[in-house]
């Protein structure tokens, strides 16, 4: 091949691979035109809930028995009979008979105080006709010293006075004996002072038990008690806390009682009993008792809960069992207007950012109360604001930005 042929070769492969380029340029796709991204801040908000009615007040406490008594004989004696609901976990009756005393000597003491104050009644009967008797003589010799000069007085014991006194005083002393010895003999029956739940005995038949010593512990049935701590700005939530007295039945602030119970939460309604009066040095707190009525037979499922399928709709609800730990929902003040937010929603400072207009307000407002997730305030806002719960760690009032929901609280 020559030069020139060569030359000729390079050149023909030079202008095709150029026109190869220029045709894959020309073909090559235009690129996708994009707006440049928005400066505005992004921020997450969520709707702030008006409330109506009653605030309320969050706590938690131990199921407590309103009432606790050790059970104890007042006579000693051998148990000769015991109830078959007198063991752990049995219920009683108020004034049901719990166990019996051998009351043989007791019956036996009883006819020898019926016998001597029968004989003391004889003995005051003949100390009357002695007197009588007395009186009447001297009255004779009374008459027969008037015609003769001047009569003189009759000293009390040739009339008897002082013998009927002490036969009087015989029979008091034999009748008070009498009734001693019957209400030993009515305490060989010891009986349950109040309808309730026994927690611990120890007592069979043929166990020898002394006066005044426990032989079991019956807690009362009718009522429990919750103790909730609470901090003295959510006791002062609580309207007419400390007017309450305890046992006077003021059933005014109402509260629920909430506790897990085979998988499920069952709701029982109480009330607010009294506050303890002083403040608890270590925690700080107040101790407000709560009282559930019924706490055998008043639970009921949390409206709204989930359902098991395994329960049984007919049957009744379980019992708030004293030891159990429970959340206690009360019912606090009621303002005029008041709001519910996403606990996020709340700045340091008490302040509440919400988006109008697409623009920050900056809105003051009073805390009453917090909970696990939501805090409930008074303040300026408006109902259904969209309250910033995130997307923003500086704001400014006015500052413009773009939102979106979070669901509701």
């Amino acid at each position: 091949m020559s030069r020139t042929t060569g030359w000729l070769v390079a050149g023909a492969i030079v202008i095709g691979a150029s026109g190869l380029a220029v045709f894959l340029v020309s073909q090559r796709p235009e690129p996708e035109r994009r707006p440049p991204p928005s400066q505005i801040p992004f921020a997450i908000t969520a709707p702030a809930q008006a409330g109506e009615g009653a605030i309320p007040v969050f706590g938690a406490g131990t199921v407590r028995p309103r009432a606790e008594v050790d059970v104890a004989a007042e006579v000693s004696g051998k148990v000769v009979w015991v109830d078959q609901a007198f063991e752990s976990g049995g219920r009683v009756r108020e004034g049901q008979v719990l166990f019996r005393i051998d009351d043989v000597d007791y019956r036996s003491a009883v006819e020898k105080a019926r016998a001597n104050v029968a004989l003391q009644r004889v003995e005051v009967l003949k100390a009357r006709e002695e007197a009588q008797v007395a009186r009447k003589q001297y009255e004779q010799f009374k008459e027969r010293q008037a015609e003769g000069g001047a009569a003189s007085a009759a000293s009390p014991l040739a009339l008897w006075q002082p013998q009927l006194e002490a036969a009087e005083a015989a029979l008091a002393r034999d009748a008070a004996t009498l009734a001693e010895t019957e209400l030993n003999l009515a305490r060989t029956a010891v009986k349950a002072p109040f309808s309730g739940v026994v927690r611990t005995e120890s007592v069979d038949v043929g166990q020898f038990v002394a006066a005044g010593r426990g032989v079991a512990r019956l807690y009362a049935s009718d009522a429990v008690e919750v103790v909730v701590p609470l901090p003295d700005s959510d006791a002062a939530l609580i309207p007419g806390l400390w007017d309450l007295r305890a046992g006077d039945g003021n059933r005014e602030v109402a509260v629920h009682v909430l506790a897990d119970y085979g998988g499920r939460r069952y709701v029982w309604d109480g009330y607010v009993d009294r506050v303890e009066g002083v403040l608890d040095e270590q925690t700080r707190t107040l101790d407000v008792i709560v009282r559930v009525p019924e706490p055998y037979g008043s639970g009921a499922p949390e409206a709204g809960g989930s359902e098991d399928s395994d329960a049984d709709p007919e049957a009744g609800g379980p019992p708030l069992l004293v030891g159990k730990f429970v959340d206690v929902e009360l019912d606090g003040v009621a303002p005029e207007a008041w709001f519910r937010i996403r606990r996020p929603a709340l700045r340091p400072g008490n302040e509440v950012w919400v988006v109008r207009d697409d623009k920050v307000t900056i809105v003051p407002v009073t805390v009453l109360q917090r909970a696990e997730d939501e805090v409930y305030l008074t303040g300026a806002l408006q109902p259904d604001d969209a309250a910033i719960v995130g997307g923003l760690q500086i704001a400014t009032e006015g500052m413009a930005v773009r939102g979106t929901g979070a669901g509701t609280p």
